[in-house]
């Protein structure tokens, strides 16, 4: 936890927390599986929630923590028979539970995360084992209260090795009605001990209508869905992130800038370095890199399959099907798209000027084509 006055580590920006995420879209599977468990008396006492970043693994640990802890354990048939199984995770926002959630207030509820650095002054960069020692405080001092206790790792992808062998004692060890969900993004980087001891629910992409749904949730409008789908890969994190940024403009920008290729247009190619490398637009200029990138990437795939799918941007498809007419057209534009990616991590990692780093680019992808247009 943090100490109030940094930024919550979990929180998307211009996004609700996950905490107060009351709806979840397009993960009907995942949830279904839980409830499964729970209604037959299968409730691990570990669960890695794993999916691409964004796609809803943060609100389903929170929807899980609200129904484990609003709901009292199945204490057996009792006079009148067994309850029967629950049929949804929703619990009424105006629960006790689900109010003393929001205020960040659940004595049942530990959130391990990143904390402040040593200095106090920032985030860790990872969660450390200072913090788990105080998971351990939490479960020794509430466990007197004799109720359930549940712990939500956000991410456990940031866990350093001692926190996560500390954290792997706990799951070995694991201490009476407590459950453990470990938000991860990449379960490949975890230790293999960690992951044998935890159930897996896989979350999926999301399809453009529950993408759609769950930024109208989060407040956020668009006005073209399909395409903020198309270049968010169904992820409800990359989408608000796009849509804060001004990414849709941003990208069919980069597709008419490429419209002319080899005949590069320099004055827009200017434009959007300048756009890149004004004062305070770190976060632009990681966009427009991520975008640019991804133009590359739907370039390759295109000229290798002849197939565009939806636009992500008008005339998006015949700028493809010109400049990736065919399988080798296709070969140099992935060919370049890592080469260029690692330029651009290169230059990143030493502080280059991120204009003239952005405009190597730009020139990197017109010589290419330049290269590649018919003689």
């Amino acid at each position: 936890m943090t100490d109030g006055t940094l930024p919550e580590p979990d929180r998307i920006d211009g996004a609700p927390h996950p905490r107060e995420t009351a709806t979840l879209y397009g993960q009907s599977a995942a949830e279904g599986a839980f409830l499964e468990a729970c209604g037959t008396g299968r409730l691990h006492h570990g669960w890695l929630l794993t999916g691409p970043p964004g796609v809803g693994k943060a609100t389903l640990a929170w929807r899980i923590a609200r129904f484990l802890l609003a709901s009292p354990p199945n204490a057996g048939d009792g006079l009148f028979g067994a309850p029967p199984p629950p049929a949804t995770l929703d619990i009424a926002p105006d629960h006790p539970v689900a109010r003393h959630m929001r205020a960040g207030a659940e004595p049942g509820l530990f959130v391990l995360r990143r904390g402040p650095n040593e200095k106090g002054d920032r985030l860790s960069a990872d969660i450390r084992v200072d913090e788990v020692r105080r998971l351990r405080n939490f479960l020794h001092l509430s466990a007197a209260d004799g109720g359930r206790r549940v712990v939500i790792v956000d991410a456990a992808d940031e866990l350093n090795p001692s926190a996560a062998n500390a954290l792997l004692k706990l799951l070995e060890e694991p201490p009476a009605a407590v459950t453990l969900l470990l938000v991860c993004h990449r379960p490949s980087g975890l230790l293999p001990t960690i992951r044998s001891r935890c159930r897996e629910l896989r979350l999926a992409t999301l399809a453009p209508d529950d993408l759609a749904r769950a930024l109208a949730g989060a407040g956020i409008a668009s006005d073209d869905p399909g395409a903020l789908a198309t270049l968010s890969g169904g992820s409800v994190g990359a989408a608000i992130r796009l849509a804060n940024l001004d990414g849709l403009d941003t990208y069919r920008a980069i597709v008419q800038l490429f419209a002319g290729l080899p005949r590069l247009d320099r004055t827009s190619a200017l434009r959007l370095a300048d756009m890149a490398g004004a004062r305070g637009a770190e976060a632009r200029f990681d966009l427009i890199l991520t975008l640019m990138d991804m133009f590359l990437a739907r370039l390759a795939r295109a000229g290798i399959s002849g197939v565009v799918g939806p636009e992500a941007a008008p005339g998006e498809a015949g700028v493809f099907a010109r400049l990736a007419p065919d399988h080798g057209a296709a070969r140099a534009w992935a060919e370049l798209q890592q080469t260029v990616g690692a330029r651009a991590r290169q230059g990143r990692a030493v502080n280059l000027d991120p204009a003239a780093l952005l405009l190597d680019m730009i020139f990197k992808i017109d010589q290419t084509a330049g290269q590649l247009a018919p003689r």
